[in-house]
């Protein structure tokens, strides 16, 4: 059952109704208070996607279209990122936003998801499945995101950028420099082809980064990345079925794939040509074919 707290106001469905033609746009709280935005379309099996750093939900306008003719499609904005509830103050480390995705599935009652997460999204997935064993269906991880340094990788622009924010001192005043410009710049080099990214999806981006608190939240999590890190040990407890996905332009090394590779049980591995770290932008039909194809073959199974 969906629970549902205060609107956030146009602003946060502005930009996503745009794309969401249908779907409920809508917020829920979890148990700590924090107000989460979040998309639900579709029918059929319930299928949660989780974004990258610095992103938000509409990461996936080019993939739920795709999907939601066969499942029963949720994207959130996890605790910090786009229209959900800041709290600059909080932690936004990997156990933190971890507990925040299971008491997300837990509050609108959603059974036995499958996970689709990009980035940090997708270590998130493969960590929250980990703890819920046999709760979640399946995981699909794009550019698992566990390694350092990795958002340093896109660019000279992001190497200086990051290290500068993550800096005491002059860290605050760098992560308040964020504008239009930089972001797009630091993410450009997340692509393969730059051009898939949405020039008005970047508007977004900044329009949502200019909220009273915004800057120290994503300071706080560009100093949590450590966490990540840490969660790779969790992988080993996963039951469900794992694909892992990686762009062949992605910010992992061959080693940082290998040691996911490793730590996840039996995974099946996917390498798309072309792809960079945004896949569901650079890459959508293939985010589609594989969940369906993988999914498809287990129904079948059954």
């Amino acid at each position: 059952m969906t629970a549902q707290a205060p609107n956030l106001g146009t602003a946060a469905e502005d930009y996503t109704r745009r794309w969401l033609k249908a779907g409920e746009i809508a917020t829920t709280t979890l148990r700590d208070g924090t107000r989460i935005r979040y998309v639900r379309v579709g029918r059929g099996p319930n299928l949660i996607l989780a974004h990258t750093v610095r992103t938000q939900l509409d990461l996936f306008q080019r993939v739920i279209p795709l999907l939601s003719p066969h499942f029963t499609v949720y994207a959130l904005d996890l605790p910090g990122f786009g229209w959900s509830d800041l709290r600059p103050d909080a932690p936004k480390d990997e156990p933190t936003l971890r507990a925040a995705f299971r008491d997300f599935v837990a509050t609108l009652g959603i059974k036995r998801p499958i996970l689709a997460g990009e980035s940090i999204g997708a270590t998130l997935s493969l960590s929250l499945a980990a703890e819920l064993g046999d709760a979640i269906e399946r995981v699909f991880a794009f550019n698992t995101y566990d390694y350092l340094p990795g958002l340093e990788r896109s660019n000279l622009l992001a190497s200086i950028i990051i290290k500068s924010v993550r800096a005491p001192i002059v860290g605050p005043v760098f992560a308040a420099l964020e504008n239009r410009a930089i972001t797009g710049g630091i993410m450009s080099g997340g692509f393969h082809d730059p051009r898939s990214l949405p020039a008005d999806l970047l508007d977004e981006y900044a329009r949502v980064g200019g909220r009273v608190g915004y800057s120290k939240a994503a300071r706080s999590l560009l100093k949590a990345l450590p966490s990540f890190v840490a969660a790779r040990a969790r992988y080993r407890a996963i039951t469900a079925p794992v694909t892992l996905v990686w762009g062949d332009t992605d910010w992992a090394t061959l080693r940082d794939r290998a040691g996911v590779e490793a730590a996840v049980p039996a995974p099946e591995v996917i390498t798309l040509d072309r792809t960079g770290h945004f896949s569901a932008l650079e890459r959508p039909q293939a985010w589609a074919d594989i969940i369906r194809a993988a999914t498809t073959t287990t129904a079948a199974i059954r």
